[in-house]
């Protein structure tokens, strides 16, 4: 027992050494962050941020942003983990980092910092990406460029993205690799893992050595997102029988990104019959509800109060069109001529092309032997969990562990089924962002996946 001891102190010391006296290429060493404006003492983690190319030519660069995990958690041993939001057109600085899995929160002034203590680096080192161009601080000097993303050319981008990083990070080189995303991440983390997968091919030792990918109330195949969207809309009192009926005639089989006049118009009808509240948690109040109902709703939603601001995007762009901020963190070095934004208007209305489905997708890497999570929150009513689980049944996996609940402190998180070559876990509570809604939840599942053990099932 004390060699076995002796032997794993000898290599985690040797690890830290190696770590210490490793040479720090000097353009990483230039997107060190030193101190964000207005975050809170004692932080014990490195982050990096800057620009990376990806088509000199067109001089299209991405923004990203690195958040190791703390050295007391020993981040040279934690894999790499790269989060993309949705969208399209939707930066994940905003959300995944801000609002999400980063390590801090921003304050409703606009200017400080808290920090989160339910950040997914207390597991991973998270790289969080800007994408496509045109999105937050992701820039191109070609303008037409803006108006002709794609699926395809975001895959792209995103691959030549990771191949360059690895250049100027090569201490992640070889080191678990995993993509993790929401929403219409739901296309680009799929996409971006079957390049790297079949780009990877041949390869003895990789160097993005991929491991699996994670999505969240994921769009993954148009058909059944409309399905079960409409069956989630109706069934949640959140439109009338005769609109059910008419979405499911006016949009079935059609792209979700580029919908009929008629379906477009049916959708608008449902968006008045469901009046004002957040599609994305409906049982939350909207950002623009005024302080004195958010005083009523006080008795009747405890919880919710305390654990959620739905105002939080707002809050991001105030603090990060800060031009100290910006300083901070290496961003906006070219002048960028509009503000710094949560989306951008102009990617997602000139999405070029977008596939009806993932699932062929889904297919080629389960049959590969890759790690593959799907999760959701059971309050979206944009992605919702009616959906996600159509999609998953028409892969028709054979199943491991039928449906049962999983626990968190002896209270039920959620629900889970596991398939062969596929894990589906629901949580409970949470809208489309679940790391903002439920971010314990969240960690445990994050956990979990990594660690490749099913969700607790034990109310113990």
């Amino acid at each position: 027992m004390g060699s076995s001891r002796f032997s794993v102190l000898g290599f985690v010391s040797l690890l830290l050494c190696s770590a210490t006296s490793f040479s720090i290429p000097k353009d990483q060493e230039k997107d060190r962050i030193t101190e964000l404006p207005g975050q809170p003492a004692n932080v014990n983690f490195a982050q990096y941020s800057g620009y990376v190319a990806v088509d000199e030519k067109a001089g299209r660069a991405l923004f990203y942003w690195l958040v190791e995990a703390p050295v007391t958690r020993l981040p040279q041993l934690k894999p790499l983990v790269l989060w993309l939001n949705g969208g399209p057109g939707c930066s994940s600085v905003a959300y995944g980092f801000a609002e999400e899995l980063g390590p801090f929160r921003i304050h409703p002034d606009g200017k400080t910092l808290f920090s989160n203590p339910f950040a997914w680096n207390s597991e991973a080192n998270v790289l969080f990406l800007e994408s496509p161009a045109g999105v937050g601080f992701s820039y191109s000097n070609t303008t037409s460029d803006l108006y002709t993303a794609g699926d395809q050319r975001t895959a792209e981008d995103s691959y030549t993205f990771l191949v360059n990083w690895f250049e100027k990070f090569p201490q992640y080189k070889h080191r678990d690799f995993y993509i993790a995303g929401e929403s219409y991440a739901g296309h680009y983390v799929p996409q971006l893992s079957q390049i790297v997968h079949q780009r990877n091919k041949g390869i003895e030792n990789p160097v993005i050595n991929f491991k699996g990918f994670l999505v969240g109330n994921a769009v993954t195949d148009d058909y059944h997102d409309y399905v079960g969207t409409f069956e989630y809309w109706w069934t949640h009192g959140l439109i009338s029988d005769e609109t059910y009926r008419t979405l499911n005639v006016t949009c079935d089989f059609q792209s979700s990104m580029h919908p009929s006049d008629a379906c477009n118009q049916a959708l608008n009808v449902a968006s008045t019959e469901q009046g004002n509240i957040d599609p994305y948690s409906i049982f939350t109040p909207p950002c623009n509800d005024t302080s004195s109902l958010r005083h009523n709703l006080r008795g009747h939603y405890p919880w919710m109060l305390r654990a959620y601001d739905p105002c939080t995007e707002n809050h991001s762009r105030v603090y990060f069109n800060l031009p100290e901020v910006q300083k901070a963190i290496h961003a906006n070095v070219t002048g960028i001529p509009y503000p710094w934004d949560t989306c951008g208007n102009i990617t997602g209305n000139y999405w070029a092309d977008s596939p009806l489905s993932m699932l062929p997708i889904y297919r080629e890497l389960i049959a590969a032997g890759l790690k593959i999570w799907v999760y959701s929150g059971d309050t979206d009513s944009v992605v919702p969990v009616t959906a996600t689980r159509y999609s998953i049944d028409a892969l028709e996996l054979p199943t491991i562990t039928s449906w049962y609940p999983w626990y968190d402190n002896g209270m039920v998180g959620g629900w889970s089924q596991v398939y062969k070559g596929l894990t589906f876990v629901t949580v409970t509570g949470a809208g489309h962002e679940v790391p903002l809604h439920r971010p314990r939840q969240a960690l445990i599942l994050f956990k979990n996946f990594l660690d490749s053990n099913p969700m607790p099932s034990s109310s113990k």
